[in-house]
């Protein structure tokens, strides 16, 4: 079948599940896709064990003991460790690196029956709003080459949306799995913070890092999700008690009384007109459903940018303080002993981005500035979550844009680095609070490039947000359309 990089999570399944296709020639339709790397996606394939996987899994749908996902293909973000595929996190300084084990979601949607196609592109140890900060070169849009996919996971956004995979697993920090996704016109969930292991994904921010997956629709993310979560007390210490569930099951319950909570602070100056008019177009959508609009306040929505880039710096000046080249990865050549080794790898492995936010961390945490600085930001941070619990007594979803643009063009940011921090100013509430949440196709802007709406869920809500995002996507055709040349 020609069109199999067409088909959804779901359909793919089927047809395995019946025996229409084989989960070989599913594999081999998309590495025929992958080859040359379109959109610098990827960052490392081998057909080999791909194609390994695909026997075992059609070995499997022909003797009964398949997974639910058995034979469909799927693509990893750079920052979970695999045994078969190389693990770099976009970085320099594990240029090479093999891990002896799989990170815990690698390894239950294998346990699923899902095949790997690969290692996806990200922003160094997942740093960056624009996937431009990978060593490996930038990931393209593939609704426009010239502009960027959105960060960090702007590798996996872009595979999915050029129908290189019909899915792939995103990390969002403070935004990664939904910006690239409304940039890239794809569907992205981040579950609730400790829903899903943090086990063998490289550590940037160990307080905000959660694993998500990316799907053309709520339906694909649903099934995937329902594999990843679920506890890993013995291996993740922030992992929660909580057993995984079928978050398809209620994907179609009616919309009908659900209250929609619009924060003012989420439409004010600063959203570009274009990117407001599809969130609204979305937003009446809602309304037609039998939702009900309620607004909403969010009143520190402007302090999670200083609260963020406090935050997260610190806690990866620490955790990126083992990567100094004595037992894996890049180390200098030329050094006169342990400590010039230390500094010229750190200086030749990291990049500009990585090594801006470690001195960022290593100041704030300082002596006379942790007060000052990270004592103060970790109290705004209780503040804002306490701002959602407050306004989910109003309602039961929060939505909204996901960015305040569509996708910029490369260079546009080189010289301002703050201007992809403020890019994340609508996602970063969120991954303070440690709440689930999603983009959803909604609409297109300037240019023709896709724009994503935001919704929020309190903690454990992650059925509800699908929900809403399937009942939306039954009523618009967005998540269907695809960048010209898809097919």
């Amino acid at each position: 079948m020609s069109d199999l990089h067409q088909l959804s999570v779901k359909a793919l399944a089927t047809l395995l599940q019946t025996k229409e296709v084989s989960a070989v020639e599913v594999a081999t339709r998309f590495l025929a896709r992958m080859g040359g790397n379109p959109h610098n996606a990827f960052l490392d394939i081998d057909s080999e064990v791909t194609l390994a996987q695909a026997r075992a899994s059609d070995a499997k749908l022909a003797d009964g003991t398949a997974g639910p996902l058995e034979g469909v293909p799927v693509a990893h973000k750079d920052v979970f460790v695999t045994r078969d595929f190389a693990t770099t996190a976009g970085s320099k300084i594990l240029s090479g690196y093999r891990s002896p084990f799989d990170a815990t979601v690698v390894q239950r949607l294998r346990t699923a029956g899902m095949v790997t196609l690969g290692k996806l592109n990200c922003d160094e140890f997942a740093m960056g709003s624009a996937n431009e900060n990978s060593a490996y070169g930038p990931v393209q849009n593939p609704w426009d080459t010239a502009r960027v996919p959105g960060g960090s996971s702007g590798g996996s956004a872009a595979a999915v949306a050029a129908g290189l995979a019909p899915a792939a697993t995103g990390t969002d920090t403070g935004g990664s799995i939904r910006q690239p996704a409304s940039f890239c016109g794809i569907t992205g969930i981040k579950p609730t913070y400790g829903r899903a292991s943090r086990y063998g994904m490289i550590a940037y921010a160990s307080s905000l890092d959660q694993a998500g997956p990316m799907a053309r629709s709520a339906e694909d993310c649903a099934l995937l999700l329902s594999a990843m979560c679920g506890p890993d007390l013995d291996r993740d210490s922030t992992s929660l008690d909580m057993p995984s569930e079928d978050f398809s099951a209620s994907l179609n319950q009616s919309m009908e009384g659900l209250r929609i909570g619009i924060p003012k602070e989420f439409f004010g100056e600063g959203l570009a007109p274009d990117v407001r008019a599809a969130v609204d177009g979305a937003l009446r959508e809602y309304e037609k459903l039998g939702a009900k609009l309620v607004p909403i306040s969010l009143p520190r929505t402007e302090l999670s940018i200083p609260v963020y880039y406090i935050i997260a710096p610190a806690e990866a000046s620490s955790n990126l303080s083992r990567f100094d080249g004595v037992k894996f990865g890049h180390r200098a050549k030329d050094y006169t002993d342990l400590v010039d080794m230390y500094k010229k790898t750190r200086a030749e492995g990291f990049g500009n981005e990585v090594k801006r936010r470690i001195m960022t961390g290593a100041y704030v945490l300082s002596h006379g500035y942790y007060d000052a600085y990270y004592l103060q930001a970790q109290k705004i941070r209780r503040m804002i979550a306490d701002d959602f619990q407050r306004a989910f007594t109003e309602c039961d979803v929060i939505a909204g844009p996901v960015a305040p643009s569509v996708a910029w063009k490369f260079g546009e940011n080189a010289n301002d680095p703050v201007a992809d921090y403020l890019a994340d100013i609508f996602t970063l509430p969120a991954s303070l609070a440690g709440l689930p949440g999603m983009s959803v196709p909604a609409g297109f802007g300037a240019g023709q490039m896709p724009v994503g709406l935001q919704l929020i869920g309190n903690y454990f809500q992650e059925a509800r947000l699908l929900n809403a995002a399937h009942r939306l996507q039954q009523a618009t055709d967005f998540h269907l359309r695809q960048p010209e040349g898809l097919q």
